[in-house]
């Protein structure tokens, strides 16, 4: 290969690297993408940059910003199949992404994404073994399906911008025990979680330590601050999951604890735990009179206690006492 061949390979792999960070939303400054470029091991001055770009919006629907510094983007009436083209199993992906994953991403990340979902559709419309696969599956709950009560979207779009961005959050909040009492609350956002039909933000107030869980249909209005929010030590979302707090708590004076829960059904009965699992220590023994007792460790909350009452007269004897008593609480 000769040296201006050598460099002309190297001109369209840079540029082709310019070209594939550039986004239909979001601008981006040269500076920027001479950090990537040098990530991939492409060493180049910030004019080279300027020059690409001037030479590849004489052939591609990219725009400038025109401000100092100058930042770069795709038109946004730019066919998306300027890009890559898009295989029928990313499509399929994509499509199951914008069902069931839409309300859970921030939306400005959906903006960036609404031209993979349109190219999806569109590359799908095509295939029809493909498309019929969207038709073919469903995700169902598995207890009663409920209606998700409405969220205030100016307040969830601050509250998921606060948590990407890693900003604390101004927030009016309308507590379910006090329906008539709105507060204003400055939050540290940490997670979010969907459970059920109701999403929930998982945080820590500005002027507390303990980590707390907030409805995001209950706020009224939400504002991202300018300061950075402040997290707790060792704060990892599953670890918080599985500690059974979002089960919430049975006495809100104590914090959950975990229990060795044994349950005393008939062995027909009892097989249902056979594929699903209340734990990865879970043991079922077989007793006397064609019953079995199921043990396992897991957290006491409310969410156990309505669950064990499902199971209605099915369920013979529970331990420990006060799981018991509670369902009967419950029941009572």
């Amino acid at each position: 290969m000769s040296s201006q061949e050598k460099e002309t390979s190297n001109s369209l792999y840079r540029q082709w690297q310019i070209l594939s960070r550039l986004s239909t939303g979001k601008w981006m400054g040269t500076r920027e993408l001479q950090e990537i470029l040098q990530r991939e091991g492409i060493d180049i001055s910030l004019r080279t940059i300027q020059r690409d770009l001037n030479q590849i919006s004489l052939r591609f629907p990219i725009e400038s910003s025109k401000t100092v510094p100058q930042g770069w983007r795709w038109r946004s009436d730019a066919p998306i199949q300027s890009l890559p083209h898009m295989t029928s199993s990313q499509a399929v992906t994509f499509m199951m992404v914008e069902e069931h994953l839409k309300h859970l991403l921030p939306p400005s990340l959906i903006e960036e994404m609404n031209p993979w979902f349109d190219l999806a559709r569109r590359s799908l419309s095509t295939q029809n073994n493909v498309r019929q696969w969207i038709n073919r599956v469903r995700i169902v709950p598995a207890t009663q399906p409920l209606i998700p009560p409405i969220v205030e979207k100016s307040a969830q779009q601050a509250i998921y911008e606060g948590l990407l961005q890693d900003k604390q959050l101004e927030c009016i909040y309308q507590r379910r025990s006090h329906l008539s009492e709105e507060k204003t609350y400055v939050l540290n956002p940490l997670a979010l979680v969907q459970k059920g039909a109701i999403i929930y933000l998982i945080c820590t107030r500005h002027d507390k330590t303990d980590i707390q869980t907030f409805a995001l249909h209950r706020f009224k209005a939400a504002t991202v601050l300018t300061s950075r929010a402040m997290h707790p030590v060792n704060f990892g979302i599953d670890a918080y999951i599985d500690s059974g707090a979002l089960g919430f708590r049975v006495d809100y004076n104590k914090p959950t604890e975990n229990i060795q829960l044994k349950l005393t059904m008939s062995e027909q009965d009892a097989h249902y735990f056979d594929e699903s699992q209340l734990g990865k220590d879970q043991t079922i023994e077989k007793i006397e009179d064609g019953l079995a007792q199921i043990t396992a460790t897991v957290p006491f909350t409310t969410q156990l206690v309505w669950w064990l009452r499902g199971f209605g007269h099915k369920i013979q004897r529970i331990e420990p006492i006060e799981v018991f008593h509670a369902v009967r609480e419950i029941k009572d």
